[in-house]
């Protein structure tokens, strides 16, 4: 996960990522989420809340104007719900899945926070997230990916028939192996980007929840290259866990720095990006 280490080493955001997903895409990534619903690229996008444990949760659901497609739960980074992040999930809607582009903070606060990673950064990011961060435990997190699933297995857009995806950044890395090992049934793939906490010693750490997969589920794993640096054992940890666990584990160190993945991060590499984009994909057209 983010230290602050690594933060104050990053440098300030060019926004040339936004044009590796084209012109269009960046002028709506830069833009505020001020409307309810809109028609992009022929998705439907709405703005969503509903009860769940601990409060209201609140997102992003975008999926294809029409039929029903397998269903992804997309879990921002330490700087939550915000354009770069729903660019991601009209990405992932476009290739033909509905996507729940989630406030991870919803026990603590609803809708976007932030404007981009900059503007979490150096606006005190991490102390105004600390106190939201702490009401994520693992137990409120398996309640949560319950809550979650279920909405998502009552909306039109979804195929119940096919097993929901998640995948997660930084923080909610660890979160998405919480939520295939708590809804194993429904929850047949798991992406982790540059996740942080996956290895403990305790049973509801994730490595240890790796054996909670379900048999036909899969996992990707996929680290920073600085965060490898820090902690090189944890990669043979996770590796030797998903040997042992009946889901197929995938374990890999990317050669980016933690947060190469996302869109807004002053450290977003592309070529390894869409390398780890495409690793996805090929999880979700397998698993779900």
């Amino acid at each position: 996960m983010c230290e602050l280490d690594q933060v104050a080493a990053m440098p300030k955001v060019t926004r040339r990522q936004f044009g590796a997903m084209g012109a269009a895409g960046a002028v709506a990534a830069c833009a505020p989420m001020d409307s309810s619903a809109s028609a992009t690229s022929g998705l439907v996008e709405t703005a969503v809340s509903f009860p769940a444990t601990g409060g209201t949760f609140d997102g992003v659901f975008i999926h294809p104007a029409s039929g029903s497609h397998p269903a992804v739960i997309l879990w921002p980074d330490i700087a939550g719900l915000r354009p770069a992040k729903i660019m991601m999930g009209r990405r992932l809607a476009e290739a033909g899945y509905a996507v729940l582009v989630a406030n991870p903070y919803y026990r603590s606060v609803s809708g976007q926070q932030f404007e981009d990673f900059d503007a979490w950064r150096e606006g005190g990011g991490f102390q105004t997230v600390g106190p939201w961060m702490q009401a994520n435990t693992p137990a409120a997190i398996a309640e949560t990916a319950g809550a979650v699933v279920a909405w998502l297995d009552a909306q039109d857009a979804v195929d119940t028939s096919r097993g929901i995806g998640n995948q997660g950044y930084c923080m909610t890395g660890s979160w998405t192996i919480r939520a295939a090992a708590a809804v194993p049934s429904r929850v047949k793939a798991a992406a982790s980007f540059h996740g942080g906490g996956l290895v403990g010693e305790g049973p509801d750490a994730p490595v240890n929840l790796l054996r909670s997969m379900a048999p036909d589920a899969g996992a990707l794993i996929a680290i920073a290259r600085n965060d490898d640096a820090q902690a090189p054992t944890d990669k043979d940890a996770l590796a030797a866990a998903g040997e042992a666990a009946a889901a197929d584990v995938h374990v890999e160190v990317y050669d980016g720095d933690h947060g190469w993945t996302v869109l807004d991060s002053p450290v977003y590499a592309e070529a390894e990006a869409e390398r780890a984009w495409d690793a996805l994909l090929a999880l979700y057209a397998e698993k779900l």
